[in-house]
């Protein structure tokens, strides 16, 4: 069975699993997500409790640490623009 996207991808790129964590400043603490999607251009979040983040933040996955920018949200799914 096919599920409908939420969303119309920019760019190509593919399903992922794993943690995450959103820094919304330098002293705030880190919250916990999942990453469910990711691409070059963007990616889409799962926050494992329902919280009024900015628009616009960092994100850390692994090593990898990115400006994002919040395109739509659904919920507790969030979709990224880096």
């Amino acid at each position: 069975m096919q599920h409908k996207r939420l969303y119309e991808r920019i760019r190509p790129g593919g399903r992922i699993a794993g943690a995450a964590k959103i820094f919304v400043g330098p002293k705030a603490p880190a919250i916990d997500c999942i990453l469910v999607d990711y691409s070059p251009g963007g990616a889409c979040i799962q926050l494992t409790k329902y919280l009024d983040l900015p628009n616009r933040f960092e994100l850390l996955y692994g090593t990898t640490r990115k400006h994002c920018r919040v395109v739509w949200r659904r919920a507790m799914r969030m979709g990224l623009a880096f």
